[in-house]
């Protein structure tokens, strides 16, 4: 807590955007595990694409607002969020099992 109050607020506030900005590319690359296990298992049975097209929405309207309001820290990790989240789509399509009906 000591910490916190030694810097200005503004410093302080460049390292935790900084920090989140890191930790967002970090999770947008997140998703790269999935896009592997399917590789690996040849199918993608286990992955829920759904799931996945409702975060590609979401980071592309956070891209959009980063976009939009000049901000690099929210820009950054959505870009490569949508990128990561694209892919994973697609290989998830790619590795679909057959529909057995």
């Amino acid at each position: 807590m000591l910490l916190l109050l030694a810097y200005p607020a503004r410093r302080l506030t460049n390292l935790i955007a900084g920090a989140a900005a890191t930790y967002g590319v970090a999770m947008a690359l997140a998703p790269i595990l999935q896009i592997r296990a399917i590789l690996r298992h040849r199918t993608s049975k286990s992955v829920s694409v759904g799931y996945m097209q409702v975060l590609l929405v979401g980071f592309m309207l956070w891209l959009a607002y980063g976009i939009a309001s000049h901000n690099p820290v929210i820009i950054i990790p959505n870009i490569v969020a949508t990128i990561v989240a694209a892919a994973t789509i697609v290989v998830a399509y790619r590795f679909k099992p057959p529909d057995v009906s």
